[in-house]
Order: C-alpha cells, then structure tokens, then sequence
C-alpha cells in the first residue's frame, strides 16, 4: 500500500520501516520481523486540522453507522473508546484491544508487502496507516489513511470471533504460493473485511472497513438497487472477481461471524496441511 505523506511518517524511523518492508518480500513468511516494520505514532506531529478531518468524517458517517452498523462494530468502537473529536492514541487503543483479544494495532509509515501484511494478522497484530488525509481530500482519498484502518477496521477486533477469523485468515494467506488460492483468499478479504455485509436485527447491516469509513459506499451498499446483495457462501465468494476504481455492484450478506470463522477454518485446515507453494 501507499501512504499520504504527513509529518507523522516522517522522518528516520519511517524510512527504516519502509526499508525492512521492501527487505521482506525477499525472505521466507516464517523468516518475517514484523517488528522493523513499525514505528512509533508521535501524537503531537498531528496539527488541529488534522485532528478536525477526523472530527468531521466520523461525524458523518455516525450520522448512518448507529442504526446501519453491524452490532458488533459498534460494540467494539465503544470498547476501545475512540473518540469522536480527536485521532486516536493508538498506545490508549491497543490497551483495550489487549484485554479483549489479545490483538493490537501498530503504526506503520506505508507500503507493507502482502505476505509481511498477513505475517502482522497471523501474530494478532493488525498494520495501521496512521497518517491522515488533507482537510481538501476529506470525502476521497485512494489510499487508506487511519481513519480507514482505525475507526473502519479496528473496532471489530474487540470481537473473539472476528478476530479469530481474521488471525486464521493471516496464517493461511502467509502459507500459500499458489497464484489460485493467492487470489481467491484476495476475494475473500476483498467481499468480508472490506465490503462485507451482515443479517442483524432482520436487517442487513455493514461491517467491513469500505463501507463503515466511506458515506459514499456506505450508502450505497445498503440503498442502491444497482447491487446485488448474495448470502456469503465460501466457494462462490473466492470465484467472484473484483474491482477497486468504482462502487462495488455485488456484495455478499454474513448471517453470522460465526459463519465466516468456520469457512475460514476449513478452508485454512485444507491450505495449511499441504507444502506451500503447492497446487490447490
């Protein structure tokens, strides 16, 4: 991935980090230091506009998400008590997450190779860009920022389930080298974490990142007869391609976490018992 240059990734520390990220697509996944990759959030390099971007994004999009967010999230966005009216401290966040699951986000600066990103999850660690957009790009930006990764991903990682699912998922993708299940674990990650939707309340409701941090997309998710709305079924979400430049038209519905945890869990059991590198 790429990142928004701000002053909260600048500096030695940073550009050693990006230096160990590119050194790690050379190495073997078991080989990976997840560790030379992070660096340190300096909370105070964040300036007041920064601060008031991510005011203003998460007071829109809790204009949508108390009614038409999974249960779920905002039962874990209460857990790790993110605030509304500051970015997060991710020292104060990871404290929490701790208690819960075990997991924790770290700062990263930028680019982190695919298999260094799943070495991060396979170690209930998840990568967060903790950079911010401009207050100019405030409703689109290309590139995650840690309003994506933070208040859009982290949340439900105070869940057991989920983040169970998401630490199967990490060890799985690390292990394989065949281009097939390469890209069908892509999918997966693509229609759940990113755009994945849930049956609650006898509603359907959003959870993944895509469509809690983007009005646009989240709106769009739930209101356009342009998309068309599947139950999750394994097999036919990782044949199911995709593209990242326009609103997704086909999105799949969750009855459960529980449903997406043991899908992954058969499916890990079958990629983690084989050589990697082998063919599915």
């Amino acid at each position: 991935m790429s990142s928004i240059w701000h002053p909260v990734i600048d500096g030695k520390e940073a550009q050693q980090a990006l230096e160990a990220a590119k050194r790690s697509e050379s190495v073997e996944p078991d080989q990976i230091d997840i560790h030379s990759m992070m660096i340190t959030q300096h909370f105070e390099k964040y300036s007041e506009d920064d601060h008031e971007v991510w005011r203003l994004l998460v007071a829109k999009r809790m204009e949508q998400l108390p009614e038409f967010a999974s249960n779920t999230y905002l039962a874990g966005l209460k857990a790790i008590n993110l605030k509304p009216d500051r970015i997060p401290d991710l020292r104060d966040v990871n404290k929490r997450l701790g208690e819960l699951t075990g997991w924790s986000s770290q700062g990263v600066p930028g680019f982190i190779p695919a298999k260094s990103f799943f070495a991060f999850l396979a170690q209930r660690v998840f990568p967060a860009t903790i950079s911010i957009r401009p207050l100019k790009d405030l409703d689109y930006l290309p590139e995650p920022d840690i309003v994506h990764d933070v208040f859009g991903h982290v949340p439900l990682h105070a869940d057991p389930v989920f983040g169970d699912f998401l630490q199967t998922y990490g060890k799985a993708a690390m292990h394989t080298n065949d281009p097939y299940h390469t890209e069908r674990l892509a999918r997966l990650f693509w229609f759940t974490v990113e755009f994945g939707l849930i049956h609650e309340d006898g509603k359907i409701k959003l959870y993944g990142s895509g469509l809690v941090s983007s009005e646009g997309e989240g709106h769009h998710a739930l209101e356009s007869k342009e998309v068309e709305r599947r139950p999750f079924d394994m097999e036919q979400v990782c044949s199911t391609s995709f593209e990242i430049d326009h609103f997704q038209p086909i999105l799949y519905v969750l009855e459960g976490f529980d449903q997406l945890r043991d899908s992954m869990n058969t499916y890990a059991e079958m990629l983690l018992n084989q050589p990697a590198g082998s063919a599915g």
